[in-house]
């Protein structure tokens, strides 16, 4: 049982920390709440859905595309609705409300088109998992593990090695004196919009091959990341990671004498613990302080 609910842990870890990664990505360039990443990670399985179940196409394809159409989806969302907030100089209450109107209005958008009922990408038959140390793990959770940390790996070489990850280093340090050595915020902004909605729109897909689909899906899967964002020390990369997979090794870990249905409130618990009890993540991170 505790082998089980450990491999059950580091599988939920991995997407928990998809989404974090995205969200602390964005949060360091706009620092605020991008609560409308809840519904980028949606879609991003909605049009999975579409590409591999009503038109048909070839799955490696179909999903390629919904991490591209994912990643637009972010830009579009910062560009016609952030941007012009950012020139009228709007706080950042006026910027989470904005995207909670945004999560709203997109999630009622995929319910009006496909319908409240649950959906599914599995198509085959169901296949019996590999039994490794006393616990069960499918393909798909083996893929999801895999997929999941070579997407880790991408995100902080780019991070780390490239011209533009070095310039998104800057803006999150200090965005003015980034804008008077030559990088353009508004540039950067746009990048991490596109990488950190392609690791949502990855999360969702990812998820929704193992689990069904449903308009309601992203807020929780919103949650936590936020939580694991916190834990790890929101606006730190490594953190997130480790946020994510704390945070599912610890709501699997935690039930295994009590009811599945207390899952969210260990979550929970786990956030007000930190808040309370360690101002800074697990890295020793301040929660909120800028930094890689």
């Amino acid at each position: 049982m505790l082998q089980q609910l450990t491999v059950n842990g580091i599988i939920a870890g991995s997407i928990y920390a998809l989404i974090a990664l995205g969200f602390t990505v964005i949060y360091r360039t706009v620092k605020f709440f991008h609560f409308a990443h809840g519904i980028v990670y949606t879609i991003g399985a909605y049009f999975a859905y579409t590409f591999i179940i009503i038109l048909k196409f070839n799955p490696i394809i179909s999903i390629f595309l919904s991490v591209i159409l994912s990643s637009l989806l972010g830009v579009i969302i910062d560009r016609s609705v952030y941007y012009p907030l950012r020139l009228r100089k709007a706080s950042n209450l006026i910027f989470m409300l904005a995207s909670f109107g945004v999560f709203i209005l997109l999630q009622n958008l995929i319910a009006l088109i496909y319908g409240n009922q649950i959906l599914t990408l599995r198509t085959g038959p169901i296949v019996e998992g590999y039994h490794i140390g006393g616990a069960v793990i499918t393909r798909i959770q083996i893929w999801i593990l895999v997929f999941s940390c070579i997407l880790m790996i991408i995100l902080w070489l780019f991070i780390q090695k490239t011209k533009i990850g070095k310039a998104m280093r800057a803006v999150s340090d200090d965005p003015i004196a980034a804008n008077v050595v030559g990088i353009n915020p508004e540039r950067i902004i746009t990048w991490s919009f596109i990488i950190g909605s392609a690791l949502a729109g990855a999360a969702g897909i990812l998820i929704s091959l193992e689990t069904n689909i449903e308009p309601t899906m992203g807020f929780n899967a919103l949650l936590k990341g936020i939580i694991a964002s916190i834990v790890g020390g929101i606006g730190n990369i490594p953190g997130a990671v480790l946020g994510g997979f704390f945070l599912g090794l610890a709501e699997n870990l935690g039930i295994w004498k009590i009811q599945a249905g207390w899952k969210d409130s260990i979550s929970f618990a786990i956030l007000i613990i930190f808040l309370l009890l360690r101002p800074r993540g697990i890295l020793g991170i301040r929660i909120g302080q800028k930094r890689l």
